[in-house]
Protein backbone atom coordinates (compact mmCIF):
# COMPACT_ATOMS: atom_id res chain seq x y z
CA UNK A 1 0.00 0.00 0.00
CA UNK A 2 1.34 3.40 -1.03
CA UNK A 3 0.33 6.18 1.35
CA UNK A 4 1.66 9.68 0.91
CA UNK A 5 1.53 11.37 4.30
CA UNK A 6 -0.90 14.24 4.34
CA UNK A 7 -2.85 15.95 7.06
CA UNK A 8 -6.13 15.25 5.25
CA UNK A 9 -5.55 11.51 5.06
CA UNK A 10 -4.34 11.24 8.65
CA UNK A 11 -7.47 13.06 9.81
CA UNK A 12 -9.74 10.98 7.57
CA UNK A 13 -8.28 7.74 8.90
CA UNK A 14 -9.13 8.64 12.49
CA UNK A 15 -12.08 7.13 14.33
CA UNK A 16 -13.76 10.41 15.26
CA UNK A 17 -16.10 10.81 18.23
CA UNK A 18 -19.72 11.66 17.47
CA UNK A 19 -19.32 15.21 18.79
CA UNK A 20 -16.76 15.96 16.07
CA UNK A 21 -19.25 15.53 13.24
CA UNK A 22 -20.52 18.77 11.78
CA UNK A 23 -24.22 19.53 11.97
CA UNK A 24 -24.48 19.45 8.17
CA UNK A 25 -23.31 15.84 7.91
CA UNK A 26 -24.58 12.43 8.94
CA UNK A 27 -22.46 10.05 10.99
CA UNK A 28 -22.01 6.76 9.14
CA UNK A 29 -20.19 3.86 10.73
CA UNK A 30 -19.96 0.12 10.62
CA UNK A 31 -17.70 -2.80 9.86
CA UNK A 32 -16.17 -4.27 6.73
CA UNK A 33 -15.75 -8.03 7.03
CA UNK A 34 -15.02 -11.20 5.12
CA UNK A 35 -18.18 -13.29 4.83
CA UNK A 36 -17.25 -16.89 5.65
CA UNK A 37 -20.18 -18.71 7.24
CA UNK A 38 -22.77 -17.91 4.60
CA UNK A 39 -25.23 -16.46 7.10
CA UNK A 40 -26.66 -12.95 6.54
CA UNK A 41 -25.02 -10.14 8.47
CA UNK A 42 -21.87 -9.95 10.55
CA UNK A 43 -21.52 -13.06 12.72
CA UNK A 44 -18.83 -14.57 14.93
CA UNK A 45 -17.69 -16.75 12.05
CA UNK A 46 -16.84 -13.79 9.84
CA UNK A 47 -13.43 -12.09 9.80
CA UNK A 48 -12.89 -8.35 10.27
CA UNK A 49 -11.00 -6.66 7.43
CA UNK A 50 -8.50 -3.99 8.36
CA UNK A 51 -7.15 -1.20 6.18
CA UNK A 52 -10.01 -1.28 3.66
CA UNK A 53 -10.90 2.06 2.09
CA UNK A 54 -14.39 3.46 2.61
CA UNK A 55 -15.50 6.71 0.99
CA UNK A 56 -18.41 9.11 0.66
CA UNK A 57 -17.32 10.17 -2.81
CA UNK A 58 -15.08 12.95 -1.50
CA UNK A 59 -12.95 11.73 1.41
CA UNK A 60 -11.49 8.32 2.18
CA UNK A 61 -11.17 6.61 5.56
CA UNK A 62 -9.75 3.18 6.33
CA UNK A 63 -10.98 0.45 8.60
CA UNK A 64 -9.18 -0.23 11.88
CA UNK A 65 -7.95 -3.61 13.13
CA UNK A 66 -11.53 -4.63 13.98
CA UNK A 67 -12.80 -3.68 10.51
CA UNK A 68 -14.55 -0.59 11.86
CA UNK A 69 -14.85 2.75 10.12
CA UNK A 70 -16.51 6.12 10.79
CA UNK A 71 -17.14 8.84 8.25
CA UNK A 72 -19.26 11.98 8.28
CA UNK A 73 -21.06 12.23 4.97
CA UNK A 74 -23.31 14.74 3.31
CA UNK A 75 -27.02 13.89 3.31
CA UNK A 76 -27.87 12.43 -0.08
CA UNK A 77 -24.33 11.11 -0.61
CA UNK A 78 -23.45 7.43 -0.90
CA UNK A 79 -20.94 5.64 1.31
CA UNK A 80 -19.15 2.82 -0.44
CA UNK A 81 -16.30 0.36 -0.08
CA UNK A 82 -13.31 0.50 -2.41
CA UNK A 83 -12.96 -3.22 -3.01
CA UNK A 84 -9.42 -4.58 -2.58
CA UNK A 85 -8.12 -6.44 -5.63
CA UNK A 86 -8.02 -9.82 -3.88
CA UNK A 87 -11.68 -9.79 -2.77
CA UNK A 88 -15.10 -9.53 -4.39
CA UNK A 89 -18.46 -8.06 -3.48
CA UNK A 90 -21.45 -10.02 -2.31
CA UNK A 91 -24.43 -9.55 -4.63
CA UNK A 92 -27.41 -7.44 -3.56
CA UNK A 93 -31.02 -8.56 -4.05
CA UNK A 94 -31.01 -7.19 -7.60
CA UNK A 95 -27.86 -9.15 -8.47
CA UNK A 96 -25.63 -6.07 -8.64
CA UNK A 97 -22.65 -5.68 -6.27
CA UNK A 98 -23.67 -4.69 -2.73
CA UNK A 99 -21.01 -2.03 -2.16
CA UNK A 100 -22.89 1.17 -1.21
CA UNK A 101 -25.40 2.71 1.17
CA UNK A 102 -27.39 5.90 0.70
CA UNK A 103 -26.95 8.57 3.37
CA UNK A 104 -30.28 9.90 4.75
CA UNK A 105 -31.04 13.49 5.61
CA UNK A 106 -30.38 13.05 9.34
CA UNK A 107 -29.64 10.56 12.06
CA UNK A 108 -26.84 8.05 12.43
CA UNK A 109 -26.33 5.22 9.96
CA UNK A 110 -25.00 1.74 10.66
CA UNK A 111 -23.65 0.37 7.37
CA UNK A 112 -21.76 -2.92 7.40
CA UNK A 113 -20.21 -4.24 4.20
CA UNK A 114 -19.55 -7.90 3.42
CA UNK A 115 -16.79 -8.96 1.05
CA UNK A 116 -16.13 -12.44 -0.32
CA UNK A 117 -12.87 -14.23 -1.13
CA UNK A 118 -11.60 -13.63 -4.64
CA UNK A 119 -11.48 -16.43 -7.18
CA UNK A 120 -8.48 -15.49 -9.36
CA UNK A 121 -4.79 -15.81 -8.52
CA UNK A 122 -2.65 -12.70 -8.26
CA UNK A 123 -0.66 -13.82 -11.32
CA UNK A 124 -3.69 -14.36 -13.59
CA UNK A 125 -4.82 -11.81 -16.13
CA UNK A 126 -7.92 -9.82 -15.27
CA UNK A 127 -10.62 -9.87 -17.92
CA UNK A 128 -13.15 -7.04 -18.07
CA UNK A 129 -16.31 -6.79 -20.17
CA UNK A 130 -16.85 -3.22 -21.39
CA UNK A 131 -20.30 -2.18 -22.63
CA UNK A 132 -21.56 1.27 -23.43
CA UNK A 133 -24.81 2.81 -24.62
CA UNK A 134 -27.23 -0.09 -24.39
CA UNK A 135 -29.69 2.82 -24.71
CA UNK A 136 -32.95 0.88 -24.52
CA UNK A 137 -36.20 2.78 -24.88
CA UNK A 138 -38.66 -0.12 -24.87
CA UNK A 139 -39.04 -3.78 -23.98
CA UNK A 140 -38.31 -4.57 -27.63
CA UNK A 141 -34.89 -2.92 -27.21
CA UNK A 142 -34.26 -4.88 -24.01
CA UNK A 143 -35.04 -8.03 -25.98
CA UNK A 144 -32.51 -7.03 -28.66
CA UNK A 145 -29.93 -6.35 -25.94
CA UNK A 146 -30.64 -9.73 -24.36
CA UNK A 147 -30.39 -11.76 -27.56
CA UNK A 148 -27.73 -9.72 -29.36
CA UNK A 149 -25.27 -8.81 -26.61
CA UNK A 150 -25.84 -10.82 -23.42
CA UNK A 151 -27.04 -14.32 -24.26
CA UNK A 152 -24.23 -15.16 -26.73
CA UNK A 153 -21.60 -14.73 -23.99
CA UNK A 154 -23.35 -16.22 -20.96
CA UNK A 155 -20.92 -18.76 -19.52
CA UNK A 156 -18.44 -18.15 -22.35
CA UNK A 157 -16.21 -15.49 -20.85
CA UNK A 158 -13.68 -15.34 -17.98
CA UNK A 159 -14.53 -11.78 -16.91
CA UNK A 160 -13.88 -10.73 -13.31
CA UNK A 161 -16.02 -7.61 -13.66
CA UNK A 162 -18.03 -5.66 -16.18
CA UNK A 163 -19.06 -2.06 -16.71
CA UNK A 164 -21.57 -0.13 -18.81
CA UNK A 165 -20.26 3.34 -19.63
CA UNK A 166 -23.51 5.24 -19.59
CA UNK A 167 -26.76 5.71 -21.49
CA UNK A 168 -28.16 2.50 -20.12
CA UNK A 169 -31.59 3.69 -21.23
CA UNK A 170 -32.90 6.32 -23.60
CA UNK A 171 -34.54 8.59 -21.00
CA UNK A 172 -36.73 5.69 -19.80
CA UNK A 173 -35.55 5.14 -16.22
CA UNK A 174 -38.42 2.79 -15.43
CA UNK A 175 -36.58 0.20 -17.55
CA UNK A 176 -33.56 -0.02 -15.20
CA UNK A 177 -34.84 -3.06 -13.29
CA UNK A 178 -35.63 -5.05 -16.44
CA UNK A 179 -32.30 -4.11 -17.99
CA UNK A 180 -30.42 -5.14 -14.84
CA UNK A 181 -32.20 -8.49 -14.83
CA UNK A 182 -30.72 -9.18 -18.27
CA UNK A 183 -27.20 -7.94 -17.52
CA UNK A 184 -26.88 -9.87 -14.25
CA UNK A 185 -27.49 -13.11 -16.13
CA UNK A 186 -23.80 -12.82 -17.06
CA UNK A 187 -22.97 -13.68 -13.43
CA UNK A 188 -20.29 -10.97 -13.38
CA UNK A 189 -20.02 -8.16 -10.80
CA UNK A 190 -21.39 -5.32 -12.91
CA UNK A 191 -20.79 -1.61 -12.46
CA UNK A 192 -22.37 1.38 -14.15
CA UNK A 193 -21.59 4.95 -15.15
CA UNK A 194 -24.39 7.46 -15.83
CA UNK A 195 -24.81 8.98 -19.27
CA UNK A 196 -26.69 11.99 -20.60
CA UNK A 197 -29.74 9.80 -21.30
CA UNK A 198 -29.72 8.59 -17.68
CA UNK A 199 -30.40 12.07 -16.29
CA UNK A 200 -33.86 13.10 -15.14
CA UNK A 201 -35.83 14.64 -18.01
CA UNK A 202 -36.44 18.28 -17.15
CA UNK A 203 -33.84 18.37 -14.34
CA UNK A 204 -33.43 22.00 -13.23
CA UNK A 205 -29.77 21.64 -12.32
CA UNK A 206 -26.92 19.15 -12.23
CA UNK A 207 -27.41 18.34 -8.53
CA UNK A 208 -30.92 17.01 -9.15
CA UNK A 209 -30.19 15.24 -12.41
CA UNK A 210 -29.54 11.68 -11.18
CA UNK A 211 -32.33 10.98 -8.70
CA UNK A 212 -33.51 7.78 -10.42
CA UNK A 213 -29.94 6.70 -11.10
CA UNK A 214 -28.85 7.07 -7.49
CA UNK A 215 -31.84 5.09 -6.23
CA UNK A 216 -30.81 2.06 -8.32
CA UNK A 217 -27.04 2.29 -8.82
CA UNK A 218 -25.87 4.36 -5.85
CA UNK A 219 -22.73 6.46 -6.21
CA UNK A 220 -21.93 8.14 -9.51
CA UNK A 221 -18.21 8.38 -8.64
CA UNK A 222 -16.37 5.45 -7.06
CA UNK A 223 -13.41 3.07 -7.37
CA UNK A 224 -12.97 -0.68 -7.70
CA UNK A 225 -9.69 -2.57 -7.58
CA UNK A 226 -9.19 -5.80 -9.49
CA UNK A 227 -6.01 -7.63 -10.45
CA UNK A 228 -3.30 -5.25 -11.59
CA UNK A 229 -5.60 -2.26 -12.08
CA UNK A 230 -7.53 0.37 -10.18
CA UNK A 231 -10.80 1.39 -11.84
CA UNK A 232 -12.33 4.80 -11.20
CA UNK A 233 -15.85 5.23 -12.56
CA UNK A 234 -16.97 8.85 -12.98
CA UNK A 235 -20.13 10.74 -13.86
CA UNK A 236 -18.80 13.27 -16.35
CA UNK A 237 -22.15 14.60 -17.57
CA UNK A 238 -22.64 18.15 -16.30
CA UNK A 239 -26.27 19.17 -16.79
CA UNK A 240 -26.73 22.75 -18.04
CA UNK A 241 -30.44 23.44 -18.58
CA UNK A 242 -31.08 25.89 -21.38
CA UNK A 243 -27.52 25.75 -22.75
CA UNK A 244 -26.68 24.02 -26.03
CA UNK A 245 -27.64 20.34 -25.81
CA UNK A 246 -28.39 20.81 -22.10
CA UNK A 247 -25.16 19.22 -20.87
CA UNK A 248 -21.39 19.23 -21.31
CA UNK A 249 -18.59 16.92 -20.31
CA UNK A 250 -16.80 17.79 -17.10
CA UNK A 251 -16.24 16.95 -13.44
CA UNK A 252 -17.47 18.40 -10.14
CA UNK A 253 -15.38 19.67 -7.23
CA UNK A 254 -16.29 16.68 -5.05
CA UNK A 255 -15.12 14.33 -7.81
CA UNK A 256 -11.75 16.03 -7.99
CA UNK A 257 -11.42 15.75 -4.21
CA UNK A 258 -12.12 12.03 -4.39
CA UNK A 259 -9.74 11.51 -7.31
CA UNK A 260 -6.92 13.35 -5.57
CA UNK A 261 -7.40 11.42 -2.33
CA UNK A 262 -7.69 8.07 -4.08
CA UNK A 263 -4.75 8.49 -6.45
CA UNK A 264 -2.63 9.62 -3.52
CA UNK A 265 -2.95 6.11 -2.07
CA UNK A 266 -1.99 4.13 -5.17
CA UNK A 267 1.51 3.06 -6.05
CA UNK A 268 2.54 5.17 -9.05
CA UNK A 269 3.13 2.13 -11.28
CA UNK A 270 -0.38 0.71 -10.92
CA UNK A 271 -2.61 0.90 -13.99
CA UNK A 272 -5.43 3.40 -13.49
CA UNK A 273 -8.49 2.91 -15.70
CA UNK A 274 -10.95 5.81 -15.77
CA UNK A 275 -14.41 4.91 -17.05
CA UNK A 276 -16.68 7.78 -18.16
CA UNK A 277 -19.49 8.42 -20.61
CA UNK A 278 -18.58 11.60 -22.49
CA UNK A 279 -15.17 11.49 -24.21
CA UNK A 280 -12.47 13.71 -22.72
CA UNK A 281 -11.51 14.88 -26.21
CA UNK A 282 -13.69 17.46 -27.97
CA UNK A 283 -15.86 16.39 -30.91
CA UNK A 284 -17.78 18.08 -33.71
CA UNK A 285 -15.50 21.12 -33.88
CA UNK A 286 -16.74 22.50 -30.56
CA UNK A 287 -16.01 22.21 -26.85
CA UNK A 288 -17.78 19.08 -25.59
CA UNK A 289 -15.64 18.62 -22.46
CA UNK A 290 -14.79 21.60 -20.27
CA UNK A 291 -11.20 22.60 -21.00
CA UNK A 292 -10.44 23.62 -17.41
CA UNK A 293 -11.66 20.26 -16.10
CA UNK A 294 -9.60 18.37 -18.68
CA UNK A 295 -6.48 20.33 -17.69
CA UNK A 296 -7.10 19.65 -14.01
CA UNK A 297 -7.69 15.94 -14.64
CA UNK A 298 -4.54 15.69 -16.74
CA UNK A 299 -2.54 17.40 -14.00
CA UNK A 300 -3.67 14.71 -11.51
CA UNK A 301 -2.69 11.94 -13.91
CA UNK A 302 0.50 13.44 -15.35
CA UNK A 303 3.00 11.58 -13.16
CA UNK A 304 1.32 8.19 -13.57
CA UNK A 305 2.98 6.07 -16.29
CA UNK A 306 -0.02 3.77 -16.78
CA UNK A 307 -3.41 5.31 -17.45
CA UNK A 308 -6.24 4.24 -19.75
CA UNK A 309 -9.36 6.28 -20.41
CA UNK A 310 -12.57 4.51 -21.47
CA UNK A 311 -15.57 6.45 -22.82
CA UNK A 312 -18.76 5.98 -24.81
CA UNK A 313 -21.45 8.43 -25.97
CA UNK A 314 -20.37 8.92 -29.59
CA UNK A 315 -21.92 5.80 -31.20
CA UNK A 316 -18.75 5.39 -33.28
CA UNK A 317 -15.50 3.70 -32.31
CA UNK A 318 -12.09 5.32 -32.16
CA UNK A 319 -8.78 5.49 -30.35
CA UNK A 320 -7.64 8.94 -29.29
CA UNK A 321 -4.09 9.69 -28.18
CA UNK A 322 -3.94 12.85 -26.08
CA UNK A 323 -0.76 14.89 -26.46
CA UNK A 324 0.52 18.43 -26.12
CA UNK A 325 -2.29 19.83 -28.27
CA UNK A 326 -4.82 18.63 -25.70
CA UNK A 327 -2.68 19.78 -22.77
CA UNK A 328 -1.38 16.34 -21.80
CA UNK A 329 2.14 16.59 -20.37
CA UNK A 330 2.88 12.96 -19.50
CA UNK A 331 5.92 11.12 -20.77
CA UNK A 332 3.88 9.26 -23.40
CA UNK A 333 0.56 10.01 -25.13
CA UNK A 334 -2.52 9.31 -23.02
CA UNK A 335 -4.73 6.64 -24.58
CA UNK A 336 -8.50 7.06 -24.66
CA UNK A 337 -10.57 4.25 -26.15
CA UNK A 338 -13.98 5.52 -27.24
CA UNK A 339 -15.92 2.25 -27.25
CA UNK A 340 -18.50 1.25 -29.85
CA UNK A 341 -22.10 1.15 -28.61
CA UNK A 342 -23.98 -1.99 -27.63
CA UNK A 343 -27.05 -0.56 -29.35
CA UNK A 344 -24.93 0.53 -32.31
CA UNK A 345 -26.93 3.23 -34.03
CA UNK A 346 -29.78 3.13 -31.50
CA UNK A 347 -31.07 -0.32 -32.55
CA UNK A 348 -31.77 0.96 -36.08
CA UNK A 349 -31.57 -0.57 -39.54
CA UNK A 350 -33.01 -3.60 -41.30
CA UNK A 351 -33.74 -6.59 -39.07
CA UNK A 352 -32.03 -9.93 -39.67
CA UNK A 353 -33.66 -13.37 -39.75
CA UNK A 354 -33.88 -13.31 -35.94
CA UNK A 355 -35.62 -9.95 -35.96
CA UNK A 356 -32.64 -8.01 -34.55
CA UNK A 357 -31.90 -4.66 -36.25
CA UNK A 358 -28.61 -4.33 -38.13
CA UNK A 359 -27.53 -1.49 -35.78
CA UNK A 360 -24.33 -0.58 -37.68
CA UNK A 361 -22.90 2.69 -36.38
CA UNK A 362 -22.37 5.80 -38.50
CA UNK A 363 -18.65 5.05 -38.98
CA UNK A 364 -19.39 1.53 -40.26
CA UNK A 365 -18.55 -0.25 -36.99
CA UNK A 366 -21.04 -3.00 -36.10
CA UNK A 367 -22.69 -2.83 -32.69
CA UNK A 368 -21.02 -4.91 -29.98
CA UNK A 369 -18.86 -4.70 -26.90
CA UNK A 370 -15.21 -4.63 -25.87
CA UNK A 371 -12.97 -6.67 -23.61
CA UNK A 372 -10.04 -5.38 -21.60
CA UNK A 373 -7.36 -7.84 -20.50
CA UNK A 374 -4.93 -6.70 -17.77
CA UNK A 375 -1.89 -8.67 -16.69
CA UNK A 376 -0.57 -8.76 -13.15
CA UNK A 377 1.94 -5.99 -13.85
CA UNK A 378 -0.70 -3.62 -15.24
CA UNK A 379 -0.12 -4.09 -18.96
CA UNK A 380 -3.34 -4.17 -20.97
CA UNK A 381 -4.81 -5.38 -24.25
CA UNK A 382 -8.12 -4.45 -25.86
CA UNK A 383 -10.43 -6.27 -28.26
CA UNK A 384 -13.73 -5.41 -29.88
CA UNK A 385 -16.44 -8.01 -30.41
CA UNK A 386 -19.16 -7.35 -32.99
CA UNK A 387 -22.49 -8.68 -31.84
CA UNK A 388 -23.12 -10.52 -35.11
CA UNK A 389 -20.98 -11.39 -38.12
CA UNK A 390 -21.81 -13.26 -41.30
CA UNK A 391 -20.30 -16.66 -40.50
CA UNK A 392 -20.22 -17.59 -44.19
CA UNK A 393 -18.97 -14.20 -45.38
CA UNK A 394 -15.16 -13.87 -45.32
CA UNK A 395 -15.52 -10.15 -46.05
CA UNK A 396 -17.09 -9.50 -42.63
CA UNK A 397 -15.04 -10.87 -39.75
CA UNK A 398 -14.72 -9.98 -36.09
CA UNK A 399 -11.86 -7.63 -36.93
CA UNK A 400 -12.90 -5.88 -40.14
CA UNK A 401 -15.44 -5.55 -42.94
CA UNK A 402 -14.56 -5.21 -46.62
CA UNK A 403 -16.38 -3.54 -49.49
CA UNK A 404 -15.54 -3.87 -53.17
CA UNK A 405 -17.48 -3.56 -56.43
CA UNK A 406 -18.80 -6.87 -57.74
CA UNK A 407 -17.84 -6.26 -61.35
CA UNK A 408 -15.53 -3.91 -63.26
CA UNK A 409 -14.73 -3.56 -66.94
CA UNK A 410 -11.48 -5.19 -67.95
CA UNK A 411 -9.01 -2.51 -68.96
CA UNK A 412 -10.92 0.35 -67.32
CA UNK A 413 -8.95 3.07 -65.59
CA UNK A 414 -8.26 1.68 -62.06
CA UNK A 415 -10.35 4.27 -60.24
CA UNK A 416 -12.23 1.80 -58.03
CA UNK A 417 -10.99 0.24 -54.84
CA UNK A 418 -11.47 -2.25 -52.07
CA UNK A 419 -12.20 -0.69 -48.69
CA UNK A 420 -11.32 -2.19 -45.32
CA UNK A 421 -13.01 -0.95 -42.14
CA UNK A 422 -10.67 -2.20 -39.41
CA UNK A 423 -12.78 -1.76 -36.31
CA UNK A 424 -9.91 -1.36 -33.83
CA UNK A 425 -7.62 0.49 -36.20
CA UNK A 426 -6.09 3.93 -35.85
CA UNK A 427 -3.54 6.04 -37.72
CA UNK A 428 -0.68 3.72 -36.74
CA UNK A 429 -2.32 0.50 -37.97
CA UNK A 430 -0.66 -1.23 -40.94
CA UNK A 431 -3.16 -2.57 -43.47
CA UNK A 432 -2.18 -4.43 -46.66
CA UNK A 433 -3.89 -6.23 -49.54
CA UNK A 434 -3.08 -8.56 -52.37
CA UNK A 435 -4.91 -9.88 -55.42
CA UNK A 436 -4.85 -13.52 -56.50
CA UNK A 437 -2.08 -14.38 -54.07
CA UNK A 438 0.34 -11.75 -55.41
CA UNK A 439 2.63 -9.46 -53.44
CA UNK A 440 1.22 -7.64 -50.43
CA UNK A 441 0.74 -3.91 -51.02
CA UNK A 442 -0.02 -1.15 -48.51
CA UNK A 443 -3.53 0.25 -48.32
CA UNK A 444 -4.04 3.96 -47.78
CA UNK A 445 -5.88 5.21 -44.73
CA UNK A 446 -8.74 7.48 -45.77
CA UNK A 447 -11.17 9.47 -43.65
CA UNK A 448 -14.43 9.09 -45.52
CA UNK A 449 -17.74 7.30 -45.20
CA UNK A 450 -17.73 3.50 -45.25
CA UNK A 451 -19.22 2.41 -48.61
CA UNK A 452 -20.93 -0.54 -46.90
CA UNK A 453 -23.09 1.89 -44.93
CA UNK A 454 -23.58 4.18 -47.93
CA UNK A 455 -25.21 1.25 -49.71
CA UNK A 456 -27.72 1.00 -46.85
CA UNK A 457 -28.32 4.74 -46.97
CA UNK A 458 -29.14 4.60 -50.67
CA UNK A 459 -31.37 1.55 -50.19
CA UNK A 460 -33.25 3.41 -47.46
CA UNK A 461 -33.59 6.47 -49.71
CA UNK A 462 -34.99 4.47 -52.61
CA UNK A 463 -37.30 2.21 -50.61
CA UNK A 464 -41.01 3.06 -50.97
CA UNK A 465 -41.58 2.15 -47.29
CA UNK A 466 -39.52 1.89 -44.11
CA UNK A 467 -37.19 -1.10 -44.22
CA UNK A 468 -37.00 -1.26 -40.41
CA UNK A 469 -38.32 0.52 -37.34
CA UNK A 470 -35.69 3.22 -37.99
CA UNK A 471 -33.44 3.51 -41.00
CA UNK A 472 -29.67 3.11 -40.71
CA UNK A 473 -27.71 6.23 -39.68
CA UNK A 474 -26.33 8.60 -42.26
CA UNK A 475 -22.72 7.55 -42.87
CA UNK A 476 -19.98 9.80 -41.45
CA UNK A 477 -16.23 9.80 -41.97
CA UNK A 478 -14.57 6.83 -40.30
CA UNK A 479 -11.21 7.07 -38.52
CA UNK A 480 -10.38 3.43 -39.30
CA UNK A 481 -10.98 2.97 -43.05
CA UNK A 482 -8.38 1.96 -45.64
CA UNK A 483 -8.48 1.80 -49.47
CA UNK A 484 -6.56 -0.15 -52.08
CA UNK A 485 -6.97 0.27 -55.87
CA UNK A 486 -8.31 -2.77 -57.74
CA UNK A 487 -6.36 -3.98 -60.74
CA UNK A 488 -8.42 -3.91 -63.95
CA UNK A 489 -5.64 -5.20 -66.19
CA UNK A 490 -6.00 -8.84 -65.19
CA UNK A 491 -7.70 -11.57 -67.19
CA UNK A 492 -11.50 -11.64 -67.38
CA UNK A 493 -13.12 -13.56 -64.55
CA UNK A 494 -13.20 -13.63 -60.77
CA UNK A 495 -10.24 -12.34 -58.73
CA UNK A 496 -9.68 -12.86 -55.02
CA UNK A 497 -8.71 -9.95 -52.77
CA UNK A 498 -7.12 -10.64 -49.39
CA UNK A 499 -6.66 -7.97 -46.73
CA UNK A 500 -4.54 -8.22 -43.63
CA UNK A 501 -4.27 -5.72 -40.79
CA UNK A 502 -1.86 -5.74 -37.88
CA UNK A 503 -3.83 -4.78 -34.79
CA UNK A 504 -2.02 -3.24 -31.86
CA UNK A 505 -3.16 -5.95 -29.43
CA UNK A 506 -4.55 -8.84 -31.48
CA UNK A 507 -1.82 -9.11 -34.09
CA UNK A 508 -2.52 -10.11 -37.70
CA UNK A 509 -6.19 -10.29 -38.72
CA UNK A 510 -7.52 -11.33 -42.13
CA UNK A 511 -10.53 -10.94 -44.41
CA UNK A 512 -11.17 -11.57 -48.09
CA UNK A 513 -13.56 -10.72 -50.91
CA UNK A 514 -13.64 -10.94 -54.69
CA UNK A 515 -14.51 -8.96 -57.80
CA UNK A 516 -15.08 -9.94 -61.42
CA UNK A 517 -13.57 -8.40 -64.54
CA UNK A 518 -15.86 -8.39 -67.54
CA UNK A 519 -15.09 -7.48 -71.12
CA UNK A 520 -17.42 -4.86 -72.51
CA UNK A 521 -19.60 -5.83 -75.44
CA UNK A 522 -17.98 -5.02 -78.77
CA UNK A 523 -14.40 -5.16 -77.49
Amino acid sequence: MFLRASAALVLAASILPVAAYAATTVAVGGQVYLEQDGRPGRTAGDVALADVAVSDGERIVRTDAQGRYRIDARPGAHVFVVKPATLRFAPAADGLPAFWRAVPAKGRVQADFALLPGTASAEAATEVLVFTDSQVKSRDDIDYYRRDIVEPIIGRHPAALGVTLGDLVDDEMQLYAELNAVTTRLQVPWFHVPGNHDVEPGAKDDAASLTSWHAVYGPDTYAVEEGGAAFVFLDDVVVQPGQGPGYIGGLREDQFRFLEAYLDQLVPERLVVLGMHIPVFDTGGRQTFRAADRARLFALLRERPRVLLLSGHSHVQQHYWHGEKEGWQGAAPLHEYNVGAACGAFWSGVADAQGIPDATMADGTPNGYATLSIDASGGYALAYHPARIGTDDPAFTRAMALHAPRVLRKGAYPAWGVFANVFMGDASTRVEYRIDGGAWKPMKRVERADPRLLVENVADDLAPALRGFDRSPEAVDSTHLWRGALDTGLAPGVHRVEVRAFERWQGEVLASTEYRLQEAAGE
